[in-house]
């Protein structure tokens, strides 16, 4: 159920995908920013947008959508507004990098301290990523249900309702009581012939996508629908339909068709997940053990008088 509908997680993939597109956007890497001269090049080849002599290249636009996850790269494929937004701040950080540029910025002794920082971490990241690599055939399947059976409390996954739906909508308060009388009617319909639901589902919705599917939204928790839903839902038995149900968008006549209680997790179904953040774990302990090696190997000694006139300065 989504757009105006029982599913308010629409509403959250859509921020979802503005906060991607702002905070995975190039051009945040502080080192990237000071190479000038692309900044300076007339833009020329392919474009999927352009300002002045600045231009978004499909590759930029495809090296942005290979940083995210399968299944938000969907859903930024699927939001045109989002990845223009992206555009339009991408473009415009360009034009303020050119100006910069056009005045030696990256020259001015405070950005370029901040340049070198950047790239010792960037460099120091990296290099300690290359010789933490976990082996290959690491967690192995002894280690995968070990890991599997200590955080059993963690697999718990909750109960799912596959529900459909009529959605009628109120877009003027004068229309409100001729569509609550509407959603009365198609209601004690679908009461009379459940097997009807989807007939007129599919005939009456206002929720275009559920309706083509005959009201179904699919297998979902109820934390995911509208509160006024949820309620409903609780209460109704599967195969059942609801009376109308009224929310802030308009009026939802509702029938459970499936309900899963909540159950234990397989590791079957972990196994990817839990895969990866036990060789995150595991990297993240080569990499200390890597760094505590340097320091018991290196000749260290520290400079207390040093080190308190520093403070003292900082007072």
């Amino acid at each position: 159920m989504k757009k105006p509908a029982m599913v308010i997680s629409a509403a959250a993939v859509a921020l979802l995908v503005v906060a991607v597109a702002l905070v995975v956007r190039p051009g945040s890497d502080p080192v990237a920013a000071q190479q000038s001269s692309p900044l300076a090049t007339v833009a020329t080849g392919p474009a999927v947008a352009r300002l002045g002599n600045q231009q978004v290249t499909p590759a930029e636009l495809q090296a942005l959508l290979a940083t995210v996850p399968p299944e938000t790269r969907e859903q930024l494929r699927g939001n045109r507004e989002a990845l223009e937004r992206w555009i339009r701040t991408r473009l415009a950080e360009k034009a303020v990098l050119e100006q910069a540029d056009a005045q030696g910025w990256a020259q001015r002794p405070e950005v370029a301290r901040q340049t070198r920082a950047a790239t010792e971490q960037i460099v120091f990241r990296d290099y300690l990523r290359s010789v933490s690599q976990v082996p290959a055939d690491y967690p192995s399947v002894a280690e995968l249900q070990q890991a599997y059976d200590a955080g059993k409390t963690n697999w718990q996954t909750p109960a799912l309702y596959r529900v459909s739906q009529i959605f009628l909508g109120v877009n003027d308060p004068q229309t409100l009581e001729a569509v609550r009388k509407q959603a009365l009617e198609l209601s004690k319909k679908a009461q009379a012939t459940p097997a009807e639901f989807a007939a007129l589902a599919t005939q009456y919705s206002q929720d275009r996508v559920t309706a083509e599917r005959g009201g179904d939204s699919g297998l979902q928790p109820l934390q995911q629908l509208v509160p006024e839903v949820r309620g409903a839902v609780a209460r109704l038995k599967v195969g059942a339909v609801s009376d109308p149900v009224q929310s802030a968008a308009g009026f939802h006549v509702i029938k459970l068709t499936e309900q899963q209680p909540a159950r234990l997790a397989t590791l079957d179904e972990l196994r990817d997940q839990l895969t990866q953040a036990l060789r995150a774990q595991r990297q993240e302990q080569i990499a200390q053990a890597y760094l505590d090696g340097m320091l018991n190997t290196a000749t260290l000694s520290i400079d207390g008088a040093e080190l308190n006139k520093v403070l003292e300065e900082k007072r």
